[in-house]
């Protein structure tokens, strides 16, 4: 049995420190079962750590240095995530509901996104602009100064390194406020902050209720720039908050994503692509292939093969499945299982069919099953809302018209899918879906380097690649009048 300590602390200032509200307790999904406590963090809290962002800021200990420096720091925090990924991974499984499999993925990727951007640290240039021969004009990158970011709990570590990364390359302190549910392996970024040398108050790490701590940093008057991700009515009132303060955001919301499936797609590729896309991290996922848009000719014959697929997941425990293969966790809480299951029931209400799951399962822990829905039509429920858990919607076309109608028939656009062997058609396509980022037979095609983010109801700003770097500094004009 992995050790979970009684009590995780935040990290203020170079300082593991208690929190002003108490203490949050946070639940093993798996089981049901109270896992441990983790210092909660009041506006008191909140402040003392943004001022210690804005002392690091105003003395110039992260933007006055070389990038190459920045970037050093960066790397070894990366190296020292690697290298705590076996302490790290249970913890995770434990207080997430994720596989360990999966875990250990995610500490992965918070590691390469480090990696990444401290490679990035030394690439931002600004240029000079000819204005004749009596002026020298140029122009530089400079950091807002303090980044306040909110993490969601889906992929806590994954989505703090993907924020963090870009805003310590350009030489922004950061103050981030952590999940509620999922919040006590965050404790390896104030080490890894330390092992690095980052100053103290470049890397701070708190976590709180959502309505006073999220809300305190999202008012504060030293934050310069927010980064948030989350639901769509959460980010609309940090929005608000920000524009009251013109603070700029970068908003990564909600999702309700279709991959439209042409008849010479290649079966195994859709299949491979709903494996990940709807049932990794049991589809707790922004950007998941929650709708499939399916041509007629092969309707019958690949509902049947996702079906089987879905049945033989084997759910259950994340560390009982600590090998990547056809397993799925939990949900990561009752309240999120349960409104992904009250999803599922007002769609057979509406007349969607489950060919298989829809239900919780009968054990311990917040598990509900691999499920798929056919019949979904436009206008149900199931097929504009974002469930957040492991349900595929199929809804049939036959028409190209009619399948890009379907997949831009809702409010949100963050990524969409083209199953189809002709390159053509899949340039066509992308071409006309309403979406930040476009997958052709592969969901999730990309990496660190592809930059992310949506249209409409998902949020503006970009996330990932290089577009990333760009939403934490701001351009400074400079010009000379030559004699």
């Amino acid at each position: 049995m992995t050790a979970v300590a009684d009590l995780y602390k935040n990290y203020i200032n170079g300082a593991w420190v208690e929190g002003g509200a108490g203490t949050i307790a946070v639940d093993n999904p798996n089981n049901g079962e109270a896992l441990s406590q983790q210092a909660a963090a009041d506006a008191t809290d909140v402040d003392r750590a943004v001022q210690a962002a804005q002392v690091v800021h105003d003395t110039g200990a992260l933007s006055d240095l070389r990038p190459v420096e920045r970037a050093r720091m960066i790397q070894k925090m990366s190296a020292y995530i690697s290298a705590n990924k076996d302490r790290v991974a249970p913890l995770l499984t434990l207080e997430s509901g994720k596989p360990l499999w999966e875990a250990e993925i995610e500490i992965d990727s918070a590691a390469r996104f480090l990696e990444f951007y401290g490679n990035q640290a030394e690439s931002l240039e600004g240029r000079s602009i000819p204005l004749g021969a009596s002026y020298f004009d140029f122009t530089t990158f400079e950091p807002y100064g303090v980044s306040g970011q909110i993490i969601p709990w889906n992929f806590p570590l994954e989505v703090t390194a993907r924020g963090i990364g870009p805003a310590l390359a350009t030489g922004n302190a950061v103050v981030v406020k952590t999940p509620e549910i999922d919040p006590l392996s965050h404790f390896i970024f104030g080490e890894a902050a330390e092992a690095a040398g980052f100053p103290a108050g470049a890397i701070n790490i708190l976590c709180g209720d959502g309505a006073e701590a999220g809300a305190a940093l999202t008012a504060h008057p030293g934050v310069s720039q927010i980064v948030f991700t989350g639901s769509v009515a959460t980010g609309t009132a940090v929005a608000v908050a920000a524009a009251r303060r013109v603070v700029p955001c970068v908003l990564e919301l909600g999702g309700k994503s279709a991959g439209i499936v042409y008849p010479d797609a290649d079966p195994q590729q859709v299949l491979d692509s709903i494996r990940w896309g709807v049932y990794f991290n049991a589809g707790q996922v922004c950007s998941a292939f929650s709708r499939m848009v399916l041509h007629e000719s092969i309707h019958d014959e690949m509902v049947e093969r996702v079906a089987d697929m879905a049945k033989g997941l084997s759910v259950g425990p994340g560390l009982e499945r600590p090998t990547f293969g056809a397993n799925m966790g939990a949900m990561v809480s009752e309240g999120q299982r349960d409104r992904a299951e009250a999803i599922c029931q007002r769609a057979e209400a509406e007349g969607a069919r489950a060919v298989t799951g829809g239900r919780k399962l009968n054990q311990p822990g917040y598990f509900l099953e691999p499920t798929v829905f056919d019949g979904v039509t436009e206008t149900m429920n199931i097929a504009q809302e974002e469930v957040f858990g492991p349900v595929l919607s199929v809804m049939k076309f036959s028409s190209d018209e009619e399948a890009l109608r379907i997949a831009n028939g809702t409010e949100y656009g963050l990524v969409a899918g083209v199953f189809t062997r002709d390159l053509d058609r899949a340039t066509a396509a992308a071409q006309k879906l309403r979406a930040g980022q476009i997958y052709v037979n592969e969901w999730f095609a990309g990496g660190v380097e592809t930059p992310f983010g949506g249209f409409g109801k998902s949020g503006y700003g970009r996330e990932k690649g290089r577009e990333a770097l760009y939403n934490y500094v701001q351009t400074k004009n400079i010009g000379i009048a030559l004699g």
